[in-house]
């Protein structure tokens, strides 16, 4: 009788939880959709006050000439450049502790972030859904419909090339020394031609001037990896390593055997498809430091013993691939 009743009390307890939890939910889609601001960080161009936006006559000037200047440049990297240059940052905020936050240079996500975003039209969105807001708006419907064109020509250019892009051997693990950032495949096409490049994060998400690197060649980058990846994996220490770590699934490998299988690798690395570079670089090599002056490659033990044990003497050179 105990265990039942409070079994019963439980369930109630629950029941109340869910039907608050609920009508919490439908009063906050009633309020957005009645266009009321419900809290949160108000985005640059307005300040909170009494639970509404009031336009900062301040922020509301930069963010019109965001919109502006992106109609007539068309180029993010060249806008974030000028508005750097000019010294306008994301939106300062001061938390209850006291500590500020924000006041950071734009990079390219916060942006796109303002260019999207209908607060500006005196709209809110809820759900994929825009309703009427209760606040004024900062810009024009015309100057909102210019920006979404020149975004929506951009998107589809960069869906495009991005259905063309090839694979990138070193994606996902190469970073840039000096930013201590990663660097990500891209590509330009000159003349009927494909040029493909890594790219810092700096760069990509600010412009090329903040960073020493900005960019490098991808195929001369990769060669040179797989290059020094071949001279890491044929020095003794390499070979002792990962001769101690086969013995554990094959005690009857020997030291030779090792050094047999990793021979192998220097003739089939041209005959290799793209993605099959991908795929061994990936295996062997853990990560790429690279700078203006040096490139620190760190190989994966593990990897190197797994791709051992796939190769024996007398196998094929394309059983790398299988």
């Amino acid at each position: 009788m105990g265990r039942l009743t409070l079994n019963m009390l439980l369930s109630f307890a629950q029941y109340e939880r869910e039907v608050t939890a609920e009508r919490i939910r439908d009063k906050y889609a009633a309020s957005r959709k009645r266009g009321i601001w419900m809290g949160g960080h108000p985005p640059l161009g307005y300040d909170a006050q009494d639970r509404k936006l009031v336009i900062n006559a301040e922020e509301a000037q930069q963010v019109r000439l965001v919109f502006k200047r992106f109609i007539q440049m068309g180029s993010a990297t060249l806008l974030i450049k000028e508005l750097t240059e000019q010294g306008i940052t994301s939106k300062t905020r001061q938390l209850a502790d006291g500590r500020v936050k924000g006041g950071k240079p734009i990079d390219k996500g916060t942006l796109y972030k303002i260019l999207n975003n209908c607060v500006y039209l005196g709209e809110v969105a809820f759900r994929g859904e825009v309703y009427p807001g209760e606040h004024a708006p900062i810009i024009e419907q015309d100057l909102w419909d210019k920006v979404q064109s020149i975004l929506k020509s951009n998107k589809r250019s960069r869906s495009n090339s991005s259905r063309n892009q090839s694979p990138a051997p070193l994606k996902g693990i190469i970073r840039c020394g000096h930013c201590n950032r990663a660097m990500r495949p891209t590509h330009t096409r000159k003349n009927g031609i494909q040029y493909r490049y890594y790219l810092c994060m700096t760069a990509s998400k600010n412009s090329h001037a903040d960073c020493p690197l900005a960019s490098v060649s991808a195929p001369q980058v990769d060669e040179g990896v797989f290059k020094r990846v071949r001279q890491i994996i044929q020095t003794p220490e390499i070979i002792t390593r990962v001769w101690r770590q086969a013995v554990h699934t094959d005690s009857d490998i020997r030291e030779q055997d090792v050094t047999m299988a990793l021979k192998k690798i220097n003739p089939i690395w041209d005959e290799l498809f793209p993605i099959e570079q991908n795929r061994l670089l990936s295996l062997l090599v853990e990560n790429v430091i690279l700078t203006t002056t040096s490139m620190e490659v760190r190989v994966r033990v593990d990897g190197i013993t797994s791709l051992v044990a796939e190769l024996s003497p007398a196998a094929k050179a394309e059983e790398v691939i299988q």
